[in-house]
């Protein structure tokens, strides 16, 4: 009896109709509608914690460690409680890292008694010399006879055929000049003793304002890091112009270097002639040596150029407290 008349009832609800539609058919709508929207709520709220996931590695892979994001928890369930423990674990990790790289780089490696810097810089201060002294001043005066032979040729009918010839000789007396101040620089030895890194990027600047053709435009801030990184930061400027000078062809040329997100950021620009990314491992433009040298102190290299568009280089060295 009790049976029938729950059947009945039962028949009764699922015969009744909403709008000329069944219930039942409403029942099924309204659970799928809840299911989707439970299914979307919970999609959303994982979305949202990878997101802020992916942001911290960022941060991380970017060497902002002292970014206050990555100290906010991504969420405060068990398992992103986790999560957040072992991304402060990486962080506490490349901090130590960089910390140890930087303070590694700043110890002298000795060769026989003498540090393997002192050995580098007499042997360039060596070559400069000998280059400067005895190249560099046979250029000069294979420059001079070349002016003097091409005066006289607009006087000369003997000299008029060999016009185009004596261009052609001086412009390649001149390339070699080029050349040699880009190699001179390139050998010039370190001196920032006394000197903020500033200082010494702003001195090396001007000088080279009053010896080459190419437009400069610099903002060189004021930067507090340890003397290693500063004679890192230094050497490769030094590099980047003595490679824009040979091999770019460049009319203008930008330095920048400041402090962002406690990154010590560097960045140089040319207009110049500028490589394609699959022949900057050819050497040509020595950015090998240049990536060994920031990444000897922690930091990040990152080459940007197209022929014929110049090129960018943006360099990193997070600053890390001793």
């Amino acid at each position: 009896m009790y049976a029938i008349g729950k059947r009945g009832l039962f028949g009764q609800l699922f015969g009744a109709r909403i709008f000329y539609i069944p219930l039942f058919i409403h029942i099924v709508i309204l659970s799928l509608t809840v299911c989707a929207i439970v299914y979307f709520l919970v999609a959303f709220l994982e979305k949202r914690q990878l997101g802020k996931i992916e942001k911290k590695l960022q941060i991380l892979a970017a060497g902002n460690y002292e970014q206050a994001f990555l100290d906010t928890p991504i969420s405060q369930n068990k398992e992103m409680l986790l999560v957040d423990h072992d991304i402060k674990r990486i962080k506490e990790k490349l901090i130590t890292t960089s910390r140890d790289l930087q303070q590694l780089s700043s110890q002298p490696q000795m060769i026989d008694g003498t540090t393997k810097e002192k050995i580098l810089e007499e042997e360039r201060h060596r070559l400069a010399r000998e280059l400067h002294d005895s190249v560099s001043q046979q250029l000069f005066a294979a420059m001079m006879m070349m002016s003097a032979l091409n005066e006289q040729s607009q006087y000369s009918e003997e000299l008029e055929p060999y016009k185009k010839q004596l261009a052609m000789v001086a412009d390649i007396i001149n390339a070699a000049q080029s050349e040699m101040r880009a190699l001179l620089l390139h050998l010039r030895p370190i001196s920032l003793e006394g000197k903020s890194l500033r200082q010494g990027i702003e001195q090396l600047l001007k000088e080279l304002q009053t010896k080459i053709q190419i437009q400069l435009k610099w903002d060189i801030q004021d930067i507090s890091v340890a003397s290693s990184i500063e004679d890192q930061l230094f050497r490769v400027v030094q590099e980047l112009l003595s490679n824009t000078l040979r091999h770019a062809k460049a009319n203008e040329l930008e330095v920048y270097l400041k402090i962002v997100d406690q990154n010590v950021l560097l960045r140089i620009i040319d207009d110049g002639v500028g490589f394609e990314a699959k022949d900057e491992h050819a050497g040509s433009y020595g950015l090998r040596n240049i990536r060994e040298r920031i990444a000897s102190v922690g930091g990040t290299t990152k080459i940007i150029s197209f022929k014929g568009q110049g090129t960018s280089v943006e360099i990193k060295v997070p600053v890390v407290t001793q």
